[in-house]
């Protein structure tokens, strides 16, 4: 393309006054504001500009040329305007929304973790429409401490001395490490450097705390004798991390919470156990046993104690790090708090799901996860079928098959919870063809309002429905009848 053409197709874009004056947009103005639809609009145009510019000085090691969309050719005034009404609408509209959870994890980080429940809703609205006691003692009638609201709570539940409550588990763990031993060295068992997600591994969480790992025992096994041969004049603390995400088994030995909390105290450093996974104590008749619980690590001697909120204890995102007086009030003290502390809407959450944890009944009616651990087989198939029944009322033909639930989020990694799913029947002969039909009613559920996320196994299309609620089963059928009658 030589200058003159280039200059002709850049004179071809609308100005921006030219769109803003369109009727369509004109509309957007008095719905969202000019602010808003005028940087849109720039933008837009700008970024057409600049894809005729690129175009005319792109790389001949292109791998593929630009598409006549790509290259901005908005030579027609009503592609620029659908463009930037498609712009707005994207901006407008709320990213964060509501999901159906149709996979049979139970604590699925890329949805939210643990999901809250009503109670837990009602509460919070009480809370945060207007103002709060957040930091006000209405007895003394003076300023307060906005964790009494929720400290008190997991006093009683785990018989730690004290806690304060921070951000998330990883800070409440970098949060510790910095305030005892930054500059000196902790200890840690080879086999306990876990990865929790998202790439952030227990030895970088360390290094950013300024505290010296030293790493003992080899990957599956861990003597108290090694703890023993790595004490030096420089070692400043004790850590043990629970595997929550994964099992080490068959040839394999660790050092149990109260070894290391005797271990500890003999040699005056305080032990720091990261449990992580968040189960304050165990409720009876659920698939628990395995898991370790805050309550059990404080009887065993743990000094510190830390867990997140939004795995096992069902609650938002926050860290938690109870344990002995002495060291939480070192905590409390330190600088870094007031970087850390949580807001009023996640005490407000914090303080009803822990309340739901004075007993086992309050904590099954108001906490989804534990509701969901405690579904039946019976109950799980009576979903299932109701589902399949559901499907077939809109004509879509399914069948009920059996399922593997986890319970995910970095936790319980061994645990297999016997399940149900509905699977849709497609009417192609070959596996190759079944496959791409799963393939796009997956892709289109994820474009519903609200998103239905299934599960694609070996070319199948499938709906677990152990996290799905009662409500959800006629909104799923409703889904995927609609996707299924817009497909080719």
């Amino acid at each position: 393309m030589d200058k003159k053409e280039l200059q002709a197709r850049l004179r071809q874009l609308p100005s921006v006054d030219l769109v803003l004056s369109q009727a369509a947009i004109r509309q957007q103005i008095a719905q969202h504001g000019s602010d808003l639809v005028t940087f849109v609009v720039r933008s837009v145009i700008e970024s057409a500009r600049n894809a005729i510019l690129n175009e005319v000085h792109q790389s001949p090691f292109s791998p593929t040329p630009l598409s006549q969309g790509e290259r901005g050719d908005f030579s027609d005034l009503e592609e620029v305007v659908c463009q930037s009404e498609e712009a707005i609408r994207v901006i407008a509209q709320p990213l964060l929304k509501r999901v159906v959870n149709a996979t049979g994890i139970i604590i699925h980080t890329n949805m939210g973790r643990a999901p809250l429940g009503r109670k837990v809703l009602q509460d919070l609205a009480d809370v945060v429409l207007g103002y709060s006691n957040l930091e006000y003692d209405l007895e003394k009638a003076e300023r307060g401490e906005r964790s009494a609201h929720v400290v008190p709570l997991i006093k009683y539940l785990t018989n730690a001395d004290d806690a304060v409550i921070v951000n998330n588990n990883a800070a409440g763990v970098m949060f510790a490490l910095g305030t005892f031993a930054k500059g000196r060295e902790v200890i840690v068992s080879r086999g306990e450097l876990v990865e929790i997600g998202g790439s952030f591994r227990v030895p970088d969480i360390m290094a950013a705390s300024g505290a010296i790992m030293v790493e003992v025992g080899t990957t599956n096994k861990t003597r108290l004798s090694d703890y023993k041969q790595a004490i030096t004049a420089n070692t400043a603390m004790i850590l043990k991390v629970h595997r929550s995400n994964f099992e080490v088994v068959g040839f394999t030995e660790e050092v149990s919470v109260a070894e290391l909390a005797a271990f500890s105290r003999q040699h005056r450093l305080p032990f720091l156990y990261d449990i992580g996974s968040g189960l304050i104590r165990k409720p009876k008749n659920l698939p628990l046993e395995k898991e370790p619980d805050v309550k059990s690590a404080i009887a065993d001697g743990a000094d510190l104690v830390a867990f997140s909120c939004d795995k096992l204890l069902g609650g938002c995102q926050a860290g938690i790090v109870a344990g002995r007086q002495e060291f939480i009030a070192k905590l409390k003290k330190a600088p870094m708090m007031r970087a850390l502390r949580v807001d009023k809407l996640t005490l407000a959450v914090l303080s009803s799901v822990i309340r739901s944890y004075f007993n086992d009944a309050t904590l099954l009616a108001h906490i989804p996860l534990f509701a969901m651990l405690e579904q039946s087989p019976e109950v799980l198939r009576d979903k299932a079928e109701r589902l399949q029944q559901a499907l077939q009322t809109h004509n879509v033909q399914a069948k009920v098959v059996d399922s593997i639930g986890r319970c995910g989020g970095g936790t319980l990694p061994m645990l297999e919870l016997a399940s149900f799913a509905v699977m849709l029947v497609s009417a192609s002969k070959s596996q190759k063809e079944r496959s791409q039909f799963a393939e796009r009613v997956f892709m289109a559920l994820h474009e519903a309002e609200p998103p239905v996320v299934g599960i694609l196994r070996q070319g199948e299309m499938l709906f677990d429905v152990l996290t799905l609620s009662e409500e959800d089963i006629a909104l799923v059928a409703g889904q995927i009848a609609r996707v299924l009658g817009e497909q080719p």
